[in-house]
């Protein structure tokens, strides 16, 4: 056990402590690979770790750190630096290593996207910094989508409700899949002015739960709770026509009536059948289906893109709406991963044809 480390992670929520944990024990073992520990280790040092961690090529030793591993991507990075600056600053206020937590404990100008985002930014009068966080890489403006008519070729050949209700609700809510397997029957609402009060139309409450038995776990940890055996609060996500009709199916074919979890995706077949189903066995079975289909590599998350560009696109490009309908943090990050202009829009030719002068 590692006290400071320990102490650290104890002021973090439960999911964000499981992450930086994660990171925090790859770079607790490097530290003696390199003859340093957390008292005496540097700046310089941490920049390195932060290039080896996410090095693609083999360093001077013949071989790279964490051999055998995939090396972490932008985001996972990003993450690292986060948990190194917080854990390194956490121990300079326990007065070891102080001069590298004043170091890291720096802060910068605000811009005025920072002034525009903070409430009350115009008394904002610096930000912090992180020395250790890479450049950020260009943005894929057009995200990975599944190939074209994978959906119509895997509902004709999966031979369960449950899986073409699984590729339905993907495809329809936009769904993560931790966010589907993790459902329970009680945060489903699927009839017109439910009891909770919160949305008119069917739709389903993603409630965020450290206690499920598959270990699924919710991404946006919304408040929630029961209240008279009504679920309220979480994200709130529409439900599609076709999503009810695929839900009746499967409950009225292939649920188990004897289910004591209420969790609603299970197993079918094997030694755990009618336990819940987890994020694994969903990813492999799309992955499986993908390759035995010759579609190639499907995973979940490319519906959740296609989801994302098809209600941007339908909504005239209003962020806002998109950022409803799918659940994302905020419009900006709909606006930077799926704002793209299509380049036979009758208003992007028109105001081409106007610069280039060929407006008659």
């Amino acid at each position: 056990m590692h006290r400071t480390a320990d102490s650290f992670l104890r002021m973090c929520d439960v999911g964000t402590a499981r992450t930086y944990a994660y990171l925090l024990v790859d770079h607790l073992r490097w530290l003696p690979f390199e003859g340093l520990s957390s008292a005496t280790v540097k700046l310089y040092d941490l920049e390195r770790y932060m290039g080896a961690v996410g090095a693609e090529f083999r360093g001077p030793f013949g071989q790279p750190w964490r051999a055998g591993k995939k090396p972490y991507q932008q985001r996972t990075l990003e993450t690292a630096s986060a948990a190194l600056k917080g854990f390194y600053v956490h121990q300079g206020k326990l007065g070891v290593n102080e001069q590298l937590a004043g170091e890291l404990a720096g802060s910068r100008l605000p811009t005025k996207a920072d002034r525009n985002r903070a409430v009350l930014g115009h008394l904002l009068r610096d930000k912090p910094v992180n020395k250790l966080r890479p450049k950020r890489t260009v943005r894929r403006r057009h995200p990975k989508l599944p190939p074209e008519g994978a959906k119509e070729v895997l509902l004709e050949n999966f031979g369960t409700a449950r899986d073409r209700m699984l590729l339905t609700w993907l495809d329809d809510g936009g769904f993560r899949i931790g966010e589907l397997t993790g459902l329970h029957l009680v945060d489903l609402h699927l009839r017109e002015n439910t009891r909770c009060g919160e949305c008119s139309t069917a739709h389903v409450h993603i409630c965020h739960r450290e206690t499920n038995p598959n270990c699924s776990r919710v991404k946006t940890k919304q408040d929630w709770a029961v209240e008279d055996g009504i679920v309220r609060g979480g994200t709130i996500r529409r439900v599609s026509p076709a999503m009810v009709h695929t839900y009746f199916d499967y409950m009225t074919t292939e649920y188990p009536s004897d289910a004591k979890h209420g969790m609603l995706l299970v197993n079918l077949a094997g030694p755990n059948t009618g336990m819940p189903w987890t994020t694994d066995s969903a990813r492999k079975l799309l992955r499986r289906a993908g390759y035995r289909l010759d579609l190639g590599l499907i995973k979940p998350h490319m519906w959740r893109h296609q989801f994302g560009s098809g209600v941007l696109d339908a909504a005239g490009g209003n962020a806002v709406v998109a950022k409803e309908a799918g659940g994302w943090a905020s419009a900006q990050t709909v606006e930077q991963v799926y704002g793209h202009a299509d380049l036979q829009d009758s208003k992007f030719v028109s105001a081409l044809d106007t610069v280039w002068g060929e407006t008659k």
